[in-house]
Order: structure tokens, then C-alpha cells, then sequence
């Protein structure tokens, strides 16, 4: 029976080299002179922690972490951005999880959203990654491209292999 898998997986060294690049361009930047700014990557915690010591600056940030994700080919809909918190001495901190692999909840979305296109697949989670089978080649295909163009309204990004005849 033909298969293939959905996974939502993560680049590590890209994550890395964007951080150091949004590091580095934020020591040249002249709005950000004076004002201390910090990215750490924690990568067993999935976290990346922004921490800046002007509150109006934290946007700009954002926005310098965002472009250096989008330039290394991280997508975007792996960022679930936490509530900004007070820190000391007025500065602010916020906290970006990166998603990596599939959660049991996004997978049921995914599952479900397939049992609502009405195509005769079945979905089955396994760990972090959603098994899609069907009867032919065609169903499957069709479940691909259905899943590419939900991707912004589930919020994840996916990438499909180990298709299977």
C-alpha cells in the first residue's frame, strides 16, 4: 500500500548561523548602539531567548532575527513567540520556541483536516511525524498538495517524504 510521511523538522547549524549572523549585524547597526541587546540559542530547550534593554527596541529585533531565519531558509511558522516579561533594570525579554517534529495536537489538526477533504487516505500518528496511506498514487498526491496549501492555516511547516509505492 502506497505511504508516505509528514514531518516537521528543523535545519540546527541554519538556526545557529542565523543567530550569529542577527549577533553580529546587531554590533554594526547604529540604532542599536548603546543599547544592550542579547540572542541565545538554546537548542535542548528549542528556545531562542531575545533580551534588550530599550522596550521600543525589541520589534527591531524581532525583525533582525526574523529576516536572518527567513535568509538561511528557516520558515517562519516554526516561531511560536512567548508573551513579552519585564526584566531588570527596564529591559525586556521574550522567548521564541522553535518547533521541531510534529506535536500529538498539530498532528490531529493534520489528520483532520485530510478526513475533511473527503480523500480516501487514512492518517496515523508515529512520534513526531504523521503517516498518510492510501490505495493509490493519485490520493497520496493529491493529499500533498492539498496539505502545501493548509500549511499557513495549520500553522506548520511540513515537509513530506519516504513515499512509498
Amino acid at each position: 500500500m502506497p505511504s508516505f510521511d509528514i514531518s516537521s523538522d528543523v535545519d540546527w547549524q541554519e538556526v545557529d548561523n542565523a543567530v550569529n549572523q542577527a549577533t553580529k549585524e546587531l554590533l554594526t547597526r547604529f540604532d542599536f548602539k548603546g543599547v544592550k541587546t542579547e540572542i541565545v540559542l538554546d537548542k535542548k530547550e528549542k528556545v531562542v531567548n531575545l533580551l534588550c534593554s530599550e522596550d521600543a527596541k525589541l520589534d527591531n529585533l524581532r525583525d533582525v532575527i526574523q529576516t536572518k531565519f527567513i535568509k538561511r531558509g528557516i520558515s517562519l511558522l516554526s516561531l511560536e513567540y512567548k508573551e513579552v516579561e519585564a526584566a531588570f533594570g527596564g529591559s525586556v525579554r521574550q522567548k521564541i520556541i522553535i518547533q521541531a517534529g510534529i506535536s500529538k495536537e498539530k498532528g490531529k489538526e493534520v489528520i483532520a483536516a485530510i478526513k475533511e477533504s473527503k480523500i480516501k487516505v487514512q492518517g496515523q500518528i508515529q512520534d513526531e511525524k504523521v503517516r498518510v496511506t492510501g490505495k493509490n498514487r493519485d490520493d497520496l498526491q493529491e493529499c500533498i498538495s492539498l496539505l502545501k496549501g493548509k500549511q499557513d492555516q495549520l500553522k506548520l511547516p511540513m515537509q513530506f517524504g519516504n513515499f512509498r509505492d
